[in-house]
């Protein structure tokens, strides 16, 4: 659907931006299969997956004012997702390991490292053969048909004639309160600072051994963190054109805090990865790469620390609540009057 068409049908309706946002992104997921399914670039995979984690955000967004057929769903769209998402962390992990680690090891551990990718192309074949076999399926093929069929004749529940400024704090101060309240935010605080009522403080730590032990014991916990901010944020960027600048501030802090913890979650992923290839301790294999890896994640701990205490201060949490509450009523007014 063009904007012109969702201009012409009241853009600030509940559904008309519902179906604004599934038509975007489903017609993303469409337009770079076949080139998945080719495979002759990477990027077009990243694309696809990103439609489809899109997709799933606008749909569990936008739930309760859509009727949506039985193929459309959070969990098929999950299915889907995770078949592309295997393929695109192997070429991720891949591009990490030959371009930023193994130029910087010794001669034997570039032959191990070797040998670890040798072992993740062949993965990379299977895994390569398993999204097409979902993209040519009867299961993807049902399912983009009913989507179709969807935006062609879309159908929605009654809350959907509300207007967005109705809707909107409600629709994302629930969003914001799972973020700031999840339990990651007070990996290394100090207790005692949570009974008090004064600032909450975190807890310093320079010695990188330190921060590995705590980060082998948290690493669920903040790698869980990051899955909700990156929700939030998917989320929270439906609906940037009804905020002011101080909207998208917060959405890149969110989008720092989703960043620098998957870079320390891929630290673990990328030494899980190489144990279990060369069935030995990293660190008793290549222990320039085990180092490396250690230093790199000191540095994003640092990183996060910051973004920490930003997040835990009461001034950033009640700011963030009040701007979810300010809906720019004239840009609402100005998509109404814009034809």
């Amino acid at each position: 659907m063009t904007q012109k068409k969702i201009d012409e049908d009241n853009t600030t309706t509940f559904k008309a931006w519902a179906n604004m946002a599934i038509s975007k992104h489903a017609n993303k997921i469409f337009k770079h299969e076949a080139k998945v399914i080719k495979d002759k670039d990477p990027e077009k995979l990243h694309q696809m997956r990103v439609g489809v984690r899109r997709l799933r955000s606008a749909i569990n967004v936008f739930a309760i004012a859509l009727d949506l057929p039985p193929m459309v769903t959070d969990k098929n769209l999950g299915k889907i997702g995770r078949t592309l998402g295997k393929l695109r962390d192997l070429d991720v992990l891949m591009a990490e390991l030959s371009n930023n680690y193994q130029p910087q090891l010794p001669k034997k551990e570039r032959q191990s490292l070797d040998e670890v990718l040798v072992s993740l192309h062949k993965q990379r074949k299977h895994k390569l053969q398993q999204v097409r076999q979902t993209l040519k399926g009867q299961f993807y093929l049902d399912f983009k048909q009913e989507l179709s069929d969807w935006l062609s004749k879309p159908k929605y529940q009654p809350i959907g004639d509300f207007d967005l400024k109705f809707v909107l704090p409600d629709l994302l101060l629930p969003q914001v309160s799972l973020l700031l309240l999840h339990p990651g935010w007070l990996v290394g605080v100090k207790p005692e600072t949570l009974k008090t009522g004064d600032e909450i403080q975190t807890t310093p730590i320079s010695d990188t051994k330190a921060v590995e032990k705590l980060l082998d014991r948290q690493e669920t916990t903040l790698h869980d963190l990051r899955k909700v901010a990156k929700k939030a944020r998917y989320n929270l960027e439906l609906f940037t054109q009804f905020y002011d600048l101080r909207y998208q501030d917060y959405l890149k802090k969110i989008e720092q805090v989703q960043e620098v913890l998957g870079e320390i979650q891929d630290a673990y992923v990328l030494r899980a990865v190489l144990e279990k290839i060369l069935k030995a301790p990293i660190k008793r294999k290549m222990p320039e790469l085990s180092a490396s890896l250690a230093n790199n994640r000191y540095q994003k701990w640092q990183q996060w620390s910051i973004l920490q205490q930003e997040f835990l201060a009461d001034e950033t949490r009640r700011e963030l609540r009040e701007i979810i509450c300010q809906v720019n009523n004239q840009e609402i007014q100005r998509l109404i009057t814009e034809k």
